[in-house]
């Protein structure tokens, strides 16, 4: 039994897949006279008993974990207990394969099919023991079937049976293992053993990503990764900024402290800067000119350039003495230009050009540090679904032994691109070496990995192209350690003695840059350099390779020597021709802005921001009852709709005052718990936009308003706007106030009555307007107008007419008329309408019949109010009792008070917080556009500010220049 056991788990830990089986699932009751399975069922004996005992047999190997342990019958202790031990075994079975299973990443859609129909056995992790308990409840069971084995007889029919159904379960499990390997194989599922665990590695296929919904599924997926991971590194630039910002203050505020602590003024003290540091910083301005890459920069710098993969980051590290640059197994790491400033110094550090942090490079923290900067700058870089970028990472190495210049690292050239890279990936990586290259001053240090046939690299024919004759070319040769393993020797010596490509070079060189370690330190792989260089056999034969061209010591000094010498070659040509340029600028500026002075936009952008908050300040200044009439108006602008609509003529179209005043209560506290506290912050902060954008409308009046502001400040006042909210509890406050205000109905002196009743009057007008302008659109112009200006009614026109007599008719008879038309007058309008040849509908009729009623109930309403204006005193006597319905009158005092404890609450509100409120959401704004140069680009544009932009930075760049110039002359 035991090696029937082990040689289960031998096979499932070796193919590790999974298998499926059929559970048998019958009555315990009726067990013994069913056969589990069909195929079982044709090796069943004739004898009843038999059978019997075979569908028994059969239920308990296929080992249902909800019927439990079954006891058999007295008669068949012995031939159970092996049945038991088997299953036992398998039940281990599943135990071992889903141990093994689960070390894989992830598994096939048929795998989770299969395991779906596997029975569940998760509670044998709490009924079997672990361990040591394990190992001696073996040894016990072992005990156990010996004692058992001795004591008992067998029969001799009974074991024959046990063996043969157990040969036929081994033989069905071999079949279905085969079948499991034949479909996995199918489905693509890939399965790597190693020495430890079993790994599985699915496939696109094995993931189900065939199909078109899945695919697609797979795509939204990776791109909201990408989304995630866009606005985690916008995050993290805003946190990096706000922390570059708190250290400069911290150190400002540090040197002010020092100063008033000692009284003493301190001088600032020049510090003089190293000529490549000049240098460098004179490049920096050029890529800051040149941005759109449409004028070529034609000062010296050391261009590096190679195929993937080929060693040029680490060339370049082995020059910087330090590992400054991330690392990836087989893909593309650098994603974007690298300028690297190498100057000598007493302390090995690195610093990025628009950051104050020092990289201590003798520190593994800080060159991790340094390296994931570094990363997370080329993934800034690259936006829009790009896969490299143009923007240039600038960073100054400093160091001992350092040889001064700068370089400059490039994405690697490659040949093939993957599904994740950008389909424009090739034809930019190629545009953009050429870019560098095509710099007639530029040197190219051309990589060629060594242990690669040279008939697969792209980079010697692209160096070609730029550089034929190989004026400024140096070749450089990386892994020889590999090569002279495994090329020819020959081949080997024809490349470093230029006779194996047909690009020509100024020198060759042979370099080792590592030994296939991530965690060598830049001294180790020196070490391992120079002791390969001695020993190796290729390098020390008779006439074959010069000692200086091997190391990477002896390249910097080689590359940084040619630097220089292009640099004192070129440098005041490219001072002169700038200096022409600028001359030309500011010719140009003086016809087209003879009065105006040159400013760019920092210093626009910087104008802009103070007359933006002036007028912020402004807005704080502005009168309490300017704030009243303006929160007033905006307030019943909100309102008037639903007072009237929903409020005034329901309750007034009701038939009696007493409905009119119960109606009139119920709606307003409705309004007042719900809608109208909210209604009314709206209001309040469309007065409060409103009043802002005023004042800035007000001030392009002014004498001396420039117009290049307007687009900036409109983008900031909206912006600013969007952002801003009122306080939340500002609701509630009020809808406490508005409850208390509408509980009062008494009016309380004749001037706010006579003010009601001109509110009344006031707002009845302005509805009978609308109702008039609906009426003239309906029923066509007048005669007169007809006549003086040659129009014509329309045949729907003519039948509004029609029907508007008719209707007139009735109002006429009932000037208290109900606002709905009854049944019958319905059917009286249409037949007479019918004998004058007029056929409509009764919609056709109550659709004519709302604005004709409207009208007429409105211009009753204005003859009330009329009324209502001398009665207030009988209003103050009798109360409801009043002969003179002013109950409209009460309704829209009520609603005057609501307004004016409203606006009156909102003012404060606003010169307390939300003015304030707004001034920081504009400052947040205005920080926020101050750091985002591609916005300022766009909203500060036009002819002036390009100009202006392009002669500063030409006067910076000839200025730079001339002082390098004098600092380099010095030096000779």
């Amino acid at each position: 039994m035991l090696r029937i056991y082990q040689n289960t788990y031998r096979r499932t830990a070796r193919k590790a897949v999974v298998y499926s089986t059929k559970v048998a699932c019958c009555n315990h009751s009726t067990l013994c006279g069913i056969t589990s399975h069909p195929r079982r069922a044709q090796d069943s004996g004739s004898s009843s008993s038999n059978g019997r005992h075979r569908g028994h047999e059969e239920f308990l190997l296929a080992g249902n974990p909800a019927r439990g342990w079954q006891m058999p019958p007295p008669s068949r202790g012995y031939g159970m207990l092996v049945v038991r031990i088997l299953r036992g075994a398998l039940k281990l079975r599943y135990i071992v394969l889903g141990g093994a299973i689960g070390g894989g990443v992830s598994l096939s859609k048929k795998y989770e099919e299969w395991k779906d129909g596997l029975p569940n056995f998760k509670w044998l992790e709490d009924a079997m023991p672990q361990g040591e308990r394990w190992s001696q409840f073996s040894r016990n069971l072992i005990e156990v079937g010996s004692l058992v084995k001795n004591a008992i007889e067998v029969d001799p029919k009974l074991k024959q049976l046990g063996e043969d159904k157990l040969s036929e379960w081994r033989n069905w499990f071999d079949s279905r293992l085969d079948d499991a390997i034949e479909a996995a194989d199918y489905q693509g599922v890939q399965i790597v053993e190693t020495k430890d665990d079993l790994k599985a590695k699915t496939t696109v296929a094995a993931l189900g990503i065939t199909s078109d919904e899945s695919r697609k599924k797979y795509e939204k997926l990776q791109s909201q990764v990408e989304t995630l991971q866009t606005e985690i590194m916008n995050v993290q630039i805003k946190y990096q900024k706000e922390l570059e910002k708190m250290e400069k203050e911290n150190r400002e505020l540090r040197q002010q402290y020092l100063i008033l602590k000692t009284n003493k003024k301190t001088t600032a003290k020049k510090i003089k800067k190293s000529l490549i540091d000049m240098y460098s910083e004179v490049l920096d301005e050029l890529s800051g000119y040149d941005t759109g890459y449409t004028m070529a920069d034609h000062l010296p710098r050391v261009v590096v350039v190679g195929d993937q993969s080929s060693g040029k980051t680490s060339v370049l590290e082995s020059i910087a003495k330090a590992r400054i640059f991330p690392r990836g197994s087989g893909e593309m790491m650098t994603r974007a230009p690298v300028k690297v400033t190498l100057a000598e110094g007493p302390y090995h550090v690195a610093q990025f050009r628009d950051s104050d942090r020092e990289y201590d490079l003798t520190k593994e923290s800080d060159l991790q540090d340094l390296r994931r900067d570094v990363e997370f700058r080329m993934k800034a870089s690259v936006r829009g679904g790009k896969t490299v970028s143009n923007e240039v990472i600038a960073m100054t190495v400093k160091g001992p032994g350092l040889q001064r210049m700068v370089l400059v690292d490039l994405p690697g050239i490659i040949s093939t691109m993957t599904v994740d890279m950008a389909s424009d990936t090739k034809d930019s990586i190629h545009q953009m070496t050429k870019h560098y290259m095509s710099n007639p001053n530029a040197i190219i240090l051309c990589i060629q990995d060594g242990s690669v046939d040279a008939e697969r690299s792209n980079v010697t024919d692209l160096v070609m192209q730029c550089d034929p004759l190989g004026r400024r070319t140096i070749f450089v040769l990386t892994k020889v350690d590999l090569a002279e393993e495994l090329a020819d020797p020959d081949r080997i010596r024809k490349i470093l003695s230029g006779k194996l490509f047909p690009m020509k070079a100024l020198g060759y060189y042979a370099v080792v840059t590592g030994r296939g370690r991530k965690d060598d330190s830049i001294d180790a792989i020196r070490q391992y350099e120079e002791d390969f260089f001695k020993n190796s056999k290729l390098f020390h034969r008779r006439g074959v390779i010069m000692p200086h061209q091997v190391t990477s010591r002896n390249l910097s000094l080689a590359v940084s020597d040619r630097f220089w010498k292009m640099v004192r070659e070129t440098i005041e040509q490219q001072a002169d021709a700038f200096k022409a340029t600028r001359f030309n600028l500011e010719t140009e500026w003086k016809n087209n802005f003879p009065r105006l002075r040159e400013s760019g936009r920092d210093e626009l952008f910087d104008k802009a921001k103070g007359e933006i908050l002036d007028e912020v300040v402004t807005l704080s200044q502005i009168s309490a009852k300017k704030w009243d009439d303006a929160l007033s108006t905006k307030l019943w602008e909100k309102l008037s709709n639903y007072v009237f609509e929903s409020i005034y003529l329901p309750a007034a179209q009701s038939g009696s005052q007493n409905s009119f005043n119960t109606m009139v209560d119920i709606k307003l506290r409705q309004w007042a718990e719900q809608a109208l506290p909210a209604k009314s912050v709206e209001a309040g902060w469309e007065a409060l936009q409103q009043e802002f954008i005023s004042l800035m409308e007000r001030s392009k009046k002014a004498q001396d308003h420039d117009g290049i502001f307007d687009q900036l400040k409109s983008a900031v006042v909206d912006e600013a706007i969007r952002r801003h909210s009122w306080e939340d509890k500002a609701i509630d406050m009020l809808r406490v106030i508005q409850l208390n205000t509408l509980e009062d109905r008494f009016v309380h002196d004749k001037q706010e009555w006579d003010s009601a009743v001109k509110f009344l009057e006031s707002s009845v007008n302005a509805k009978l307007v609308q109702t008039e302008e609906t009426l003239a659109q309906m029923f066509g112009p007048g005669q007169m107008r007809r006549i003086t200006h040659w129009q014509y009614l329309t045949q729907d026109q003519q039948k509004r007419r029609s029907v508007k007599n008719e209707l007139d008719k009735i109002l006429k008879n009932d000037t208290k008329h109900l606002p709905t038309l009854t049944h019958d007058e319905l059917t009286t309008v249409r037949k007479n309408l019918q004998r004058d040849n007029v056929d409509v509908d009764t919609d056709y009729i109550r659709q004519t019949w709302f604005p004709v009623y409207r009208k007429h109930f409105l211009q009753q309403a204005l003859q009330r109010a009329k009324d209502c204006r001398k009665a207030y005193y009988l209003y103050t006597q009798q109360g409801a009792e009043c002969e003179i319905s002013c109950s409209d009158v009460v309704l829209f005092w009520r609603i005057q008070q609501v307004i004016k404890i409203t606006g009156n609450a909102l003012r404060q509100q606003v010169i307390n917080r939300e003015a304030r409120r707004l001034d920081k959401e504009i400052k947040a704004v205005l920080d926020e556009f101050s750091d985002d140069e591609e916005k300022k680009g766009y909203l500060l544009t036009g002819k002036r500010v390009l100009l202006a932009e392009e002669l500063i930075k030409v006067r910076q760049i000839q200025e730079k220049l001339e002082e390098f110039i004098n600092s380099l002359n010095q030096e000779k």
